[in-house]
């Protein structure tokens, strides 16, 4: 058991890795979501690791890439915050489904569920906690930062009147791409890697 443990804690600590250098690799999509706000995989290594060892590990994987990501941090540490948070959500409720029944259909329905609880949770967070939070520190210098962030919004869909719309419109369905993306890959890559990453019993 001793030895099993040490086997999942290194794995979790590369896929850790792994996940921050996936951070790192972040890029913004014009044209379709302000540019402050950008797609990377970095949930991938976790949903894997998730999936292969149980869902507590995946959300240390979470962890580990967000402290690591913090020298890099260009937002006060919240940015870093608000990943984990959301990337936690999502790999804790896939691994959680699959771990209940350990087949394919488990594990699309865990990672549907997972991606649209993010990405429903997302437009809380951001709307309350971490706009907000922006505003209060001085990430975005300017004499009303929330009407900022607002108006990048509004450069793509000027029809928008208030953050909550915005946020409905844009970031919800960009968090459940996301975690689909994320989703699809770890299915056309999982089945390899499984007997690699499941530590014996």
């Amino acid at each position: 058991m001793k030895k099993q443990n040490i086997r999942n804690i290194t794995i979790t600590a590369i896929m850790g890795a792994i996940g921050f250098i996936l951070m790192l690799l972040e890029f913004s999509i014009p044209f379709l979501i302000p540019s402050f706000i950008k797609f990377d995989f970095s949930e991938l290594p976790a949903l894997i690791t998730a999936f292969a060892l149980g869902p507590w590990w995946g959300v240390l994987v979470c962890l580990i890439k967000n402290i690591l990501h913090l020298p890099f941090s260009g937002t006060m540490y919240i940015g870093e915050a608000s990943n984990f948070i959301l990337g936690a959500i999502f790999v804790c409720i896939s691994g959680y489904v699959y771990k209940i029944n350990k087949n394919r259909k488990s594990a699309l329905i865990g990672t549907i569920i997972g991606a649209l609880t993010m990405a429903v949770i997302s437009v809380a967070t951001n709307c309350f906690i971490v706009y907000p939070a922006f505003a209060a520190v001085g990430v975005i210098n300017a004499p009303n930062p929330m009407q900022v962030i607002l108006s990048m919004y509004q450069t793509i869909l000027p029809s928008v009147d208030n953050l909550f719309e915005a946020l409905v419109i844009f970031n919800l369905p960009f968090n459940l791409a996301k975690g689909l993306i994320d989703a699809a890959i770890c299915f056309a890559i999982y089945k390899k890697l499984s007997p690699i990453l499941k530590a014996k019993k």
